[in-house]
């Protein structure tokens, strides 16, 4: 059995590994054209309107969806083909809204979400949901993987975005479009990717002759999927290892939702904490929200940083990982993860140290049809792949085509800009 310490360093070996060098590698495909119609709007409190970030927009019965960004703002690009469909959107702690696609409009659509329900409602579902034992729930959410998640081969198409900010600027900027073979949740076979269409670009001048790298790319946030790599977290026994305790229930997609904090009560080195979020009906995990305790540097140092030049000392001060889930046909999957780390460097013999911001995030924007093994001419990618510099998508308005992609916060499109211009 692999020692706590084993399994956390693998963990963030795979999910958060930096490499601070230089380094070439071309990645990206062709474009892809089709005829379809982009909507793009934002996602406002009805009460208070005020954006709200993270909110999941799926058009019902096509597995199509998509997600607000930091803003509130999204886009959504839907084939013409589909008549009369349904925009679903939902987001945790609100009534999810459903609209029909003919009252969309193609820019400043504006989608009000109301704040879950009443009082009354509230306790009808606690009578009928009430929960007690924190750690049981966490327990049977872990044995009812093969009854509520995917039990067959499925391919995806989602969008990557990698950004690396030093203080509030971008310095670097990735994103791809790849296809996703996920594997039946209780299956040990290997999840591959492939990247489709990818631009990436980098700064550096703004650097300090450092280049920051995030080893894995979209890897990095598909082995966020706790239900697929329960291990990574609550490896072996270790759940005895956690304290557990229920916190204020919610709700998402117009369901009854646990809400349970969790908290590694080993403390020699590095641990975790955060929420699960777990549906009260079907015990499945909806939702991930956590963190890796830093506060023992040289510990974090040795889990997130893979390398790095002899002159530098990098201190990571702080992650967070948030993993999405969403079901279709009766089964939850992986829809969306997000991973972010801060971290400080200092020079020697230099005085001041410089900080910097590395994200990653994915989300699954379609299922296709045709379902089929990933291979090298498909673009496929190792999980050590580092995401390189290829700049030429970026001076084409239409380099993304019909595929679908998180909407770009002001700073990221502020940086496009620039790079349009060089």
């Amino acid at each position: 059995m692999l020692s706590k310490r084993c399994i956390n360093k693998r963990y963030y070996y795979i999910i958060f590994s930096l490499i601070f060098l230089l380094s070439a590698n071309c990645l990206y495909a062709f474009q892809q054209d089709s005829t379809y119609t982009e909507y793009k709007g934002i996602v406002l409190d009805a009460a208070k309107e005020e954006a709200i970030a993270g909110a999941v927009l799926q058009v019902e019965n096509q597995q199509i969806s998509s997600i607000s960004n930091s803003e509130g703002r999204f886009s959504l690009k839907i084939p013409n083909s589909i008549k009369n469909a349904t925009v679903t959107t939902s987001k945790i702690g609100y009534q999810s809204k459903s609209v029909a696609l003919n009252y969309f409009t193609e820019e400043n659509m504006q989608v009000f979400l109301r704040k879950r329900g009443s009082k009354a409602e509230s306790l009808e579902a606690v009578k009928i949901y009430q929960a007690s034992n924190a750690q049981g729930l966490v327990q049977k959410m872990l044995s009812k993987r093969d009854v509520n998640y995917l039990k067959k081969d499925a391919l995806y198409t989602a969008f990557y975005r990698e950004t690396v900010k030093r203080g509030n600027q971008n310095v670097s900027l990735s994103e791809a479009v790849v296809s996703l073979k996920k594997r039946p949740y209780r299956s040990w076979n290997k999840e591959n990717i492939a990247i489709k269409k990818a631009r990436k670009y980098t700064d550096y001048s703004r650097l300090d002759t450092l280049a920051i790298k995030l080893r894995g790319g979209p890897y990095s946030t598909l082995y966020l999927d706790l239900m697929k790599y329960p291990d990574y977290l609550f490896y072996d026994r270790s759940i005895n290892n956690y304290k557990f305790s229920l916190k204020k229930p919610t709700s998402l997609y117009g369901r009854y939702v646990h809400v349970v904090r969790f908290e590694d009560t080993n403390k020699n080195d590095v641990w975790y904490y955060g929420k699960l979020y777990i549906d009260a009906e079907t015990y499945s995990l909806v939702k991930a929200d956590y963190k890796l305790n830093v506060d023992d540097e040289a510990a974090a140092t040795d889990f997130l940083v893979y390398r790095k030049p002899s002159n530098s000392q990098v201190t990571p001060l702080e992650t967070h990982y948030v993993v999405n889930y969403i079901a279709e046909n009766g089964k939850w999957h992986y829809s969306y993860g997000k991973a972010m780390l801060k971290v400080k460097v200092n020079w020697d013999k230099k005085l001041f140290n410089s900080r910097y911001t590395i994200s990653s995030e994915m989300m699954i924007t379609k299922e296709e049809k045709n379902i089929k093994n990933l291979k090298k001419t498909d673009g496929y990618i190792k999980p050590s792949v580092v995401m390189t510099d290829d700049i030429s998508g970026f001076r084409d308005p239409e380099f993304w085509g019909k595929n679908n992609i998180i909407e770009p916060d002001k700073t990221i499109q502020n940086a496009i800009e620039k790079i349009k211009d060089r």
